[in-house]
């Protein structure tokens, strides 16, 4: 979900009526569509002559294709849900909050859209009619540092007391309370409200604005000097095409055409190829022109120091809000293996990952003005040089005699 503002009445922007070749062509909501995975999943459904409804709290903040609907308002706001749902067949319910960094830290937020929201869409999608919703859940429902190899949804919930942060608590209970809506008797009588739930790894692809510049911050910054953890701990990621891939195919078997087999069901989504966090991210800062760290420091060190990090915003956060190095859930989710099996996904919704890496995330960054240039190299070591001789005639001169004495 985009920043949360103050509540208010949505706005309505209908740049054109859309005009479709077929008169019953599924009209798809997005909650937080404005956003960089709903926007890619609103293109793609667009492209195959859907019509789509865009929910956020702010406006794209790119061009989109003129006969999508932008519906400003706020999820926290049920009356502002329910306009915007009305005449929906499916709901993709993306918008949540706090999900990295220092959004981790605001408890009341994360809990207001990620349960109340959540409460919100699936009240509308009774009192309206609305026979469809897909859920963007999480890995963190059943993770909590622990370690997990090749695990499958029969994994129990993590007890939510065990939740090392409160983003993950409160997925977990918006994921329970989808699934457990399913087969809910529609309000106008036209049969049940059918939901699935995704659970996807850590989101990358070009143009990706939440964790890609904070990485690419801290790597120009000078700031990324070590890595952590085992060299053998494992992680997942999805690319941004699989992620709208999935979740096309999990809205398709929802309807009776699919018998409804994805109806109640949750998935693990991922690229399906297991790396290690940082050896995922190396053609990124090598791609960028800078060198890879060689230094490993052990996960409870930098666990401890996210922990004193995060007390320290706890302290000045309401006056100065500033955005920790990583959190402890960072920590474990970069540092310590877990990773799941597709075989639900392929078997059930045919989904099928495609291949992919981080050229075209380099190449993305580059074009925008990142990363070091043989000539940003030069005046870098220069001014070291500089440096170096100056300190060098700083100590050389302490030795000389005073003059007078």
């Amino acid at each position: 979900m985009s920043d949360i503002q103050p509540s208010f009445y949505p706005v309505y922007v209908e740049i054109r009526p859309p005009a479709m070749e077929n008169d019953r062509a599924d009209t798809f909501l997005i909650t937080g569509g404005c956003g960089y995975f709903g926007y890619r999943l609103a293109c793609s459904l667009h492209k195959k002559g859907a019509k789509i409804i865009l929910f956020d709290t702010v406006p794209p903040n790119r061009d989109v294709p003129e006969d999508i609907v932008f519906v400003q308002g706020d999820i926290r706001e049920y009356e502002h849900v329910e306009k915007a749902i009305t005449g929906v067949d499916c709901v993709f319910h993306i918008a949540s909050y706090g999900m990295s960094g220092r959004e981790q830290l605001n408890h009341h937020l994360i809990e207001a859209v990620n349960v109340q929201g959540t409460q919100n869409v699936l009240k509308a999608c009774v009192e309206h009619g609305v026979s469809r919703l897909v859920y963007t859940s999480t890995f963190n429902v059943v993770f909590g540092g622990q370690v997990i190899e090749n695990g499958d949804e029969s994994l129990p919930y993590l007890p939510l007391h065990l939740h090392p942060d409160h983003y993950s608590r409160t997925k977990s209970l918006a994921e329970m309370a989808v699934l457990k809506a399913n087969g809910t008797a529609l309000k106008d009588g036209s049969g049940v409200l059918r939901s699935c739930a995704l659970r996807p790894a850590g989101i990358y692809g070009p143009g990706e604005q939440r964790h890609l510049p904070r990485i690419v911050g801290y790597i120009e910054k000078g700031i990324f000097k070590f890595v952590y953890g085992e060299p053998s701990s494992l992680v997942e990621f999805v690319h941004v095409d699989n992620l709208v891939s999935a979740h096309q195919l999990a809205a398709e078997a929802l309807t009776s055409e699919q018998q409804h087999r994805s109806a109640g069901q949750a998935y693990f989504i991922s690229d399906g190829r297991p790396v290690n966090n940082f050896e995922f991210f190396k053609p990124l800062v090598e791609g960028l022109g800078y060198p890879f760290p060689k230094l490993r420091l052990p996960v409870s060190l930098i666990y401890f120091f996210a922990f004193l990090t995060e007390m320290i915003h706890h302290v000045i956060g309401p006056f100065y809000n500033f955005q920790p190095l990583l959190t402890r859930t960072e920590v474990y989710k970069t540092g310590v293996t877990h990773y799941f099996s597709m075989a639900k996904a392929k078997a059930e919704l045919g989904y099928e990952p495609q291949e992919h890496n981080l050229d075209d995330v380099v190449q993305w960054f580059r074009s925008r003005g990142h990363g070091k240039t043989p000539h940003s190299s030069f005046l870098n070591r220069l001014l070291l040089d500089i440096l170096f001789v100056a300190a060098f005639v700083a100590v050389a001169l302490s030795f000389l005699p005073l003059v007078g004495s």
